[in-house]
């Protein structure tokens, strides 16, 4: 049964909200149909024992991205360490088109791309196959009743703790106090993450963090964000 035959049974697992924001230009349609088709990952066959394998470009290590919104951090990650391949997942078609289009105006041989529900792809995703996930501003769905919608829960840290390398590092970061110690508990009630407190002050952005515009306005309206790193035990 292929990924997208699996999704009406996955209803649950639907962590973001809409797909689709303001109608794209032509140009970010023909950006996105002829990104995707290149960069795009195909689920409908197995994964690859080695991942280094769906990149044209020789690569070390391997990353994931969460959600990228516009790009700003992918883009900056994949430009500044050529030797490490990322896969960007983002289901919103506006910011997938964004993407794409700002790699056909600078292709990068180490990017590849995942449209859909991320923890489709974490299924598909060998073990132990991953030196780290990035999950950054995250929707945070405030509302109690939908506190079951948030990414990070028992089910998807067991999804992380299977794809990542042992010493592997799982990073969040989010300006909304209650979703960081919402997954500063499940980590903590996981059992296989360590959260690297002494690494640095959790206010203080990773090193060669380029920000964001989500988080430029966050701060803006007085919510200072938390940066937290987990290492996988």
């Amino acid at each position: 049964m292929s990924p997208r035959e699996t999704r009406s049974g996955r209803a649950s697992e639907a962590f973001f909200g809409r797909r689709k924001g303001k109608p794209l230009r032509s140009g970010q349609t023909e950006a996105l149909a002829s990104g995707l088709g290149t960069l795009g990952l195909d689920l409908s066959g197995p994964a690859p024992d080695d991942l280094r394998r769906l990149f044209s470009a020789e690569v070390t290590r391997l990353r994931l991205e969460i959600g990228f919104g516009g790009g700003e951090h992918l883009l900056h990650e994949a430009a500044t360490h050529p030797d490490t391949g990322f896969i960007g997942v983002e289901p919103f078609v506006n910011g997938m088109a964004k993407m794409t289009a700002a790699l056909e105006r600078q292709p990068l041989a180490n990017i590849r791309l995942f449209n859909d529900d991320a923890t489709l792809l974490l299924d598909w995703l060998p073990a132990a196959s991953l030196d780290g996930i990035d999950l950054f501003y995250p929707d945070p769905w405030p509302k109690k009743r939908h506190w079951k919608r948030r990414f990070v829960n028992a089910a998807n840290l067991d999804r992380f703790a299977r794809v990542l390398k042992p010493g592997g590092r799982f990073r969040f970061a989010s300006d909304i106090d209650t979703y960081v110690n919402w997954t500063l508990l499940h980590c903590r009630a996981h059992g296989a993450f360590e959260w690297q407190a002494g690494e640095a002050d959790w206010h203080t952005p990773y090193e060669g963090w380029p920000g964001t515009r989500y988080e430029a306005k966050a701060v803006r309206e007085g919510r200072p964000p938390a940066y937290l790193t987990f290492r996988r035990a």
